[in-house]
Formats: structure tokens, sequence, C-alpha cells
């Protein structure tokens, strides 16, 4: 079993023509994910990388039977582009693409959300993130594959290079990952933690979770209540932003503290409150995860 992206996943990239968009392309094919085509309006009819270009996703679906979509569309057309991949029927969408206008990215949560109470059931991740990977069967993102191993260990993560620690630390344990999210920093986004807790819970490969916040917003709490209540395995948890000064952006968009809201020590509470395990230091989250999966081994 898998959550999102499965060996099956036929990918069309929006924006495949551009210096982005086709370099890493380039490394999702060659991983072995299965790029069946991409999106570059005026481009249709052409061929680029060896797969067909079409002028819009619609077509793509059409012709390749595309079912999820990676976008690497420049920051002013990138929402436009989700908006086109949900219309045309892609159910899993995945925008790589940073610094999207926030009032772009409110404007695609409505019509997302439309479209959800209508029946669909679509999954969006990002904006401003690395991707999804799943272990030896498919990736759809910017993260190094080598550093992936199939196992049972589920990573959800706000922050993309904090992602990539997780990751090889666990491969280094020997246990690898199941299904790594990386659902980005912005303020407003596709999939929250709470959406990836949902897809982990109900995945049988998935064992334990390790999920990676960072100050700024109310996610980090949302999520413990949400495992409080309805999450029954193993959380393992770091939070990055500890001796970050209040008041100033910090790299994300969303990693910022205002007031008391977004604290590192609220957060922390927070998931200790929630039977989660906080990790202090990113570099010991390895070690602790495999510690109690061999204890309970």
């Amino acid at each position: 079993m898998s959550v999102i992206l499965n060996k099956d996943s036929r990918i069309v990239v929006q924006g495949i023509t551009g210096a982005q968009g086709s370099f890493h392309a380039q490394q999702c094919m060659e991983y072995g994910s299965k790029v069946v085509a991409g999106v570059t309006p005026g481009k249709g009819g052409s061929t680029h990388l060896g797969v067909p270009v079409f002028n819009t996703v619609k077509e793509a679906i059409k012709q390749q039977g595309a079912d999820v979509s990676l976008i690497f569309v420049p920051p002013p057309f990138a929402a436009d582009s989700i908006l086109e991949a949900a219309y045309a029927g892609i159910n899993k969408i995945i925008c790589i693409t940073e610094g999207i206008p926030v009032i772009d990215m409110a404007k695609v949560k409505k019509h997302l959300n439309t479209l959800k109470q209508s029946g669909r059931e679509i999954i969006m991740v990002g904006p401003n993130c690395p991707g999804v990977i799943t272990p030896q069967e498919c990736k759809a993102g910017i993260m190094p594959g080598y550093i992936h191993r199939r196992g049972s260990i589920g990573i959800v993560s706000r922050s993309g290079t904090l992602t990539y620690e997780a990751v090889w630390q666990v491969t280094c344990q020997g246990l690898g990952q199941s299904t790594v999210i990386g659902i980005g920093g912005d303020p407003v986004q596709g999939m929250n933690f709470i959406d990836a807790l949902r897809l982990f819970k109900d995945d049988e490969q998935t064992q334990a979770v390790i999920m990676i916040g960072e100050i700024g917003g109310s996610a980090e709490e949302e999520a413990a209540a949400y495992v409080k209540e309805n999450f029954k395995k193993p959380v393992f948890s770091f939070v990055a932003g500890k001796t970050a000064p209040k008041g100033k952006r910090m790299g994300h968009a969303g990693a910022i503290i205002e007031g008391s809201s977004g604290t590192h020590e609220a957060k922390v509470k927070a998931l200790r409150d929630a039977g989660i395990t906080v990790v202090e230091n990113l570099s010991e989250i390895g070690k602790v995860v495999a510690g109690f999966v061999k204890a309970e081994a």
C-alpha cells in the first residue's frame, strides 16, 4: 500500500519545457517515475525529454492518461495552473513553485474547497514544497532520490531541507520510509499535517510517523489535537525555529511569530500533551525512532 503516489502513477509536468521543470522531470524519470506528458501552452505537438507536450492538461489526460500533476510554472501563473489541473480532472496535484502570492493561493483554496464539496477527492500538495516520494516506486518533486529507502516510517514536513535530514537519518538506521510528503511552509497551502496523518493512519505499510514542524501558525497544535483523539500509531516530531527572534520572518512565509501565537514553546507543549515524542535535536531523530521500533519488535 502507498500514500498519494505508487508505481502506476502517471505524471503530467506543467512547465516541463522550462529550466526547472525540465531538470526535475528528467530526475523523476531517472528515478523510475512514469512522466507521461508535459504541458506548456503554445508548444503542444512537440516532444520534450522523450514525452509529448500538450497545450492543456485536459489534452494530456485524454491522450496519455495522466492522473498526477507536477507543477513547475512561474509564480505569476502557478495558481492558474493548479486550477487548470483540478478542473481538468486531476485529483493529485503537487505544486513545487515558490513565491506564489498569498491572495492567489487563497483563491485556489476556495475553488478546491468548492470542488471537494461537489464530491471530488482532491489532494493538493504545496506550493513551495519539495514534493512527494514513495521510495522505489514514484518520485514527484525535487528531493534527492538516492537518500530514500523503502520502509515503514511516514514523514510529513513543512521544511524541505529538514525533510531530507530526517529521511537520511531514517535510511541510515536501516528503517526506510513508506511515503515522504513535503507540505511546504507557505501560510496558505494545500495539504496540511492532519490531511497527511489521515492518509498515514489508513496505510498498512506506515508503522510510525515523523512530523517536522516549525514556528508560526497553528498547524502543529491542530495536528497534536488530531493525534490525541484519532491517531494510534507512534508519532515523533521536531519543531524548527527555537532560537528565532519574535516578529521576524525566518525563511518560510508562514514561519512568523506574532505575540504568543505560533511559538516554539507552545507547539512543543501541545505535541507532548498529545503523547507525541518531541525530539529537541534533529540530529537524533533517526536514533530515537529506531530505538522505539527496535524496542517494539
